[in-house]
């Protein structure tokens, strides 16, 4: 399937309602009409647009500066700049913008009140508590939906698959600094009561019955030991792997350097075949095993979808972690032993390209 045009038609019905925020009459008046994606990190906003025909109008990273360093009313503004931008890289018309999708990094609410706890991305005494959806929708001027940033790039992953009219069933982990991702379930994002549905790198798994790794204890910085973030991140290879297994390998070259940045380099390194580094990414495959084994005991998915660093590298290696993956699962009732394994298309601009498709879905549902 095509990962451009996914959801033909999604504005076929030109009476919509905009409570408060875009009348009748206006939208009825737009042509050419768009539905923004805003994907909001730490440093940097990732930005998308989806056309009526459904296809994503920019291919790759379209960034700008976030300052969420600076609060809300810094970062909002610098949305809305890099939005302007991004609809000249698109070649389309602002004004043409409909709706807009946006995802954060938690920890929120589902409906995108911050936690007043703070988070590592949003340190600001501003962002506490603060309702990023709705202060996003009164600068743009626009109806603004939320999703949690893992949990839109595996809407993303989940639709590139199987189209955005199904019933299908799919969990998605990407493993970057931490552990996201997402569960779709009949075709829907499970966001749970509280918004932290899809939190799946802080499942517990049975890490000691991967081989290798005989008295390593793999704290996580939520306070777990052994869960799946724990083994299977940048932060997993910074803060257990590579020391456990520099003291195997004393020689390695990686040794004499700070560990911080030889994690960096552990990845290249496996890529071209060195065995320790190999060593530490067949155990984070190992660990995916594990954990993927859980979710299809719960969920019977119709699909699996890895991102991340991991499968951001050459089609060999990929194939090889996913085979790794694969080995790790023990084996399955017979109706699931050939349960697909995907790679997440287009990973960095899959959560705003998700959260595009959320807004989708606001755009059919507020009819009169």
């Amino acid at each position: 399937m095509s990962s451009e045009v996914l959801c033909a038609g999604w504005l076929a019905n030109p009476e919509i309602q905009w409570p408060n925020v875009l009348r009748k009459k206006e939208f009825a008046s737009v042509t050419a009409r768009i539905i923004a994606g805003i994907d909001l990190g730490g440093t940097a906003i990732n930005y998308t647009f989806l056309d009526e025909r459904g296809q994503f109008l920019i291919g790759d990273l379209c960034e700008h500066p976030s300052r969420s360093v600076e609060g809300p009313e810094v970062c909002l503004g610098q949305i809305a700049d890099g939005l302007a931008m991004a609809a000249d890289r698109a070649g389309v018309q602002l004004s043409n913008t409909v709706a807009a999708g946006l995802d954060t990094p938690g920890p929120a609410s589902a409906a995108g009140v911050l936690s007043r706890r703070g988070s590592t991305n949003f340190v600001h005494p501003q962002w506490a508590g603060y309702d990023i959806r709705t202060g996003l929708e009164q600068k743009l001027g626009l109806p603004v939906t939320y999703l949690n940033d893992g949990n839109a790039a595996a809407l993303w992953g989940h639709v590139s698959i199987f189209g955005s009219e199904n019933q299908s069933t799919s969990i998605s982990a990407i493993i970057g600094t931490g552990l996201g991702g997402g569960v779709i379930v009949n075709g829907r994002v499970v966001v749970g009561g509280n918004g932290f549905g899809g939190e799946l790198g802080h499942v517990l798994i049975p890490y000691t019955a991967i081989r290798g790794i005989e008295g390593l204890v793999p704290h996580c910085n939520c306070g777990r030991i052994g869960d799946i973030e724990s083994l299977c991140s940048l932060t997993a290879i910074r803060q257990s792997l590579l020391p456990y297994f520099l003291a195997k390998y004393p020689e390695h070259p990686l040794a004499t350097a700070d560990i911080v940045e030889a994690a960096k380099h552990v990845r290249g390194l496996a890529e071209q075949g060195d065995a320790m580094c190999r060593d530490i990414f067949r155990v984070q495959a190992h660990a995916m095993g594990l954990f993927f084994d859980e979710m299809v005991n719960v969920f019977d998915p119709d699909a699996l979808v890895v991102g991340g660093g991991a499968v951001e590298t050459s089609t060999d290696f990929q194939q090889w972690f996913l085979g790794e993956i694969r080995t790790a699962m023990p084996c399955q009732r017979e109706e699931q032993a050939g349960i697909a394994i995907h790679v997440m298309p287009n990973g960095d601009t899959a959560g705003a390209r998700g959260a595009a498709l959320d807004a989708v879905r606001l755009v059919r549902t507020l009819t009169l």
